[in-house]
């Protein structure tokens, strides 16, 4: 029931936001549209000048014509010098009328694919109307149907409360858990490094993983990356964003998401990020399981998997899949809640991961 009105929740969002677009998109066509218009009377007032010098230069032309021949005109001439020019203004004259209706000719087809252009618009302008009422009709409906399990949740609410309340102690559990495994990780690498550093003075703090040169090259392109870094998984979108945020259905209730969640369709699995090698895996109490990825001092965690297809030690690369997403069996939901941290420091995720 939760799961649903979530899901009418997101729903009616991702339709508000695509109407958002149809307005920007039929504002600047509507702009198009103006301009064309505007460039289209223009047109048609230069094609209208250049059809009357032409109407009058056909008609001086033939008037020339029945006063008396061309020939006539030649031969009329004073001298030899005078026939000639006369020659070549007649050529000239005769190649300016051709040039006059070849010019016609391009200003006509001009005109016309500025109508086709226009018209396509104003079409294209319509369908974007209807389409924009189309989704103001859905989410009058998806409101209805919202308001219906808005009132069966509120006869149940506080059986909903309970039930939301464990779920976040459940996840908090799992947080304590991998922030565990971190810390233990951590200082594991460490006393290797302690060993290495005998005869340093260098001190060594516990919260933080000592970078061989290799591991600083690696968390330094991963840092590059930041805001460029793909997505764990193939399609889908968030449904969870990370940090302090209200309950979207009970007032009163805070959740603290230490990650992103994000829903995918059945089967499908998640991948790499970026290179680096599986630090360890967490297997929970009801079998799903989450896998570390260690990139330098920079750590991807994959929670709420399924099947794996890595094992601890293993080498992965940007893009690799490592295991396939649980889906729930009642809401029928896959979702990956994937955090990233910086040593033991959790970090926003939507900040490193490409934007969609």
């Amino acid at each position: 029931m939760l799961e649903d009105l979530k899901d009418l929740n997101q729903k009616i969002a991702v339709r508000f936001a695509l109407i958002e677009i149809i307005n920007a998109e039929t504002t600047l066509l509507a702009t198009a549209i103006i301009k064309n218009k505007k460039e289209i009377e223009k047109l048609e007032k230069e094609l209208a000048l250049l059809k009357a010098d032409y109407a009058r230069m056909i008609f001086k032309s033939y008037k020339s014509k029945s006063q008396q021949s061309r020939l006539m005109f030649v031969l009329s001439s004073q001298n030899f010098q005078q026939a000639y020019k006369r020659l070549q203004y007649m050529k000239q004259y005769t190649s300016f009328r051709k040039k006059q209706g070849e010019a016609i000719g391009v200003q006509t087809d001009i005109v016309r694919k500025m109508n086709d252009s226009l018209f396509f618009q104003k079409q294209l302008k319509d369908t974007l109307m209807l389409s924009e009422q189309d989704q103001k009709e859905k989410i009058e409906l998806d409101k209805k149907d919202k308001e219906k399990l808005i009132t069966t949740i509120k006869k149940k609410e506080s059986k909903y409360r309970r039930e939301i309340q464990n779920k976040i102690k459940a996840e908090k559990r799992l947080a304590k858990k991998i922030d565990k495994i971190i810390r233990e990780e951590i200082a594991k690498a460490n006393r290797l490094a302690r060993e290495k550093l005998k005869n340093s003075s260098k001190s060594i703090n516990k919260n933080e993983f000592v970078l061989s040169p290799e591991a600083r090259a690696l968390a330094a392109k991963f840092e590059l990356n930041k805001g460029k870094l793909p997505w764990p998984i193939e399609e889908g979108l968030i449904t969870r964003r990370f940090g302090k945020q209200p309950h979207p259905t009970f007032p009163g209730i805070t959740i603290n998401s230490t990650g992103l969640h994000m829903v995918t369709r059945r089967g499908k699995s998640a991948a790499a990020i970026f290179d680096g090698n599986i630090l360890n895996i967490l297997v929970t109490s009801e079998g799903k399981k989450n896998i570390l990825i260690q990139h330098g001092n920079y750590i991807t965690s994959y929670n709420n998997l399924d099947k794996l297809y890595v094992r601890k030690g293993d080498v992965v690369k940007t893009g690799e899949k490592i295991g396939q997403i649980f889906t729930d069996k009642v809401s029928g939901k896959t979702t990956l809640i994937f955090v990233l941290y910086k040593n033991t420091t959790k970090l926003n995720p939507s900040s490193w991961i490409l934007k969609r």
